[in-house]
């Protein structure tokens, strides 16, 4: 019997998961809040040193992910994310689904998130989507994403399109077809759509197609990250500002 996941609170919940005796679920790096004794927490290269590596680059997580088993007997814990914002359960199996950078929460162990070569070039140069890999769930079980601010899932049908702005994408149904542009205009020179995406003041977007599910969030990280640093006088500096090369690997 699989470990169970549960949402508590309305406005930037927690996870909270229980665990039976011999139950473990796996999680983003810092993600545990609380747990009780019975529960005992490590950190593992989840599916590998060459799957981690790639997770690192794709995603900009830890090398190391944090597992968590009850080892002593059934225990609860209470996880939750880096970023203010909402998170979202989803289920796995039959639909798959590729994440966002940062979206990932935790997962039950039937569940693998593997890092693959991205088939969508634009994404892969100009995305949020993890460079030229992403990365994509396999197996059957939950796994939970995040998102900055509040979710919101959008149904895509053959017969309407959908246009998300790159920054707000969380997740998508992995038979979707996607492909990024510069602007929403319906123009095809490519100098008529970088005019019109900074004159309208919309960066990246995704357009998809195709039918499945797509998660979004209310706000938009790097934009927020970019009025900050207007009204703070700071530059970007990764997750240290610097730091040496384990700081970066781990």
């Amino acid at each position: 019997m699989a470990a169970t996941f549960s949402l508590i609170g309305t406005i930037e919940p927690f996870l909270h998961c229980n665990l039976k005796k011999g139950d473990s679920i796996y999680c983003e790096a810092n993600a545990m809040v609380m747990m009780e004794s019975n529960l005992e927490l490590k950190g593992k290269l989840q599916g590998g040193l060459m799957q981690s590596l790639m997770r690192r680059f794709a995603n900009d997580e830890s090398l190391f992910q944090q597992q968590i088993e009850a080892t002593g007997g059934e225990g609860d814990c209470l996880l939750a994310p880096t970023l203010d914002g909402d998170m979202q359960i989803i289920e796995v199996g039959k639909q798959q689904y590729t994440l966002s950078d940062g979206a990932f929460v935790a997962a039950q162990t039937g569940v693998d998130i593997r890092a693959n070569i991205q088939r969508n070039l634009g994404g892969a140069v100009f995305g949020d989507t993890g460079g030229f890999m992403v990365m994509q769930t396999q197996g059957q079980g939950q796994v939970v994403v995040s998102g900055f601010g509040s979710l919101f899932e959008i149904e895509v049908t053959p017969d309407k399109d959908v246009i998300i702005d790159n920054g707000h994408v969380v997740c998508w149904d992995s038979n979707l077809d996607y492909k990024l542009s510069v602007s929403t205009s319906k123009k095809k020179g490519i100098m008529s759509n970088i005019i019109n995406s900074v004159t309208s003041g919309e960066g990246m977007v995704l357009n998809f197609s195709g039918s499945g599910k797509v998660i979004i969030c209310s706000r938009n990280r790097d934009s927020y990250q970019g009025w900050l640093q207007s009204i703070l006088g700071t530059s970007s500096g990764g997750r240290g500002g610097g730091g040496g090369f384990l700081d970066n690997i781990l």
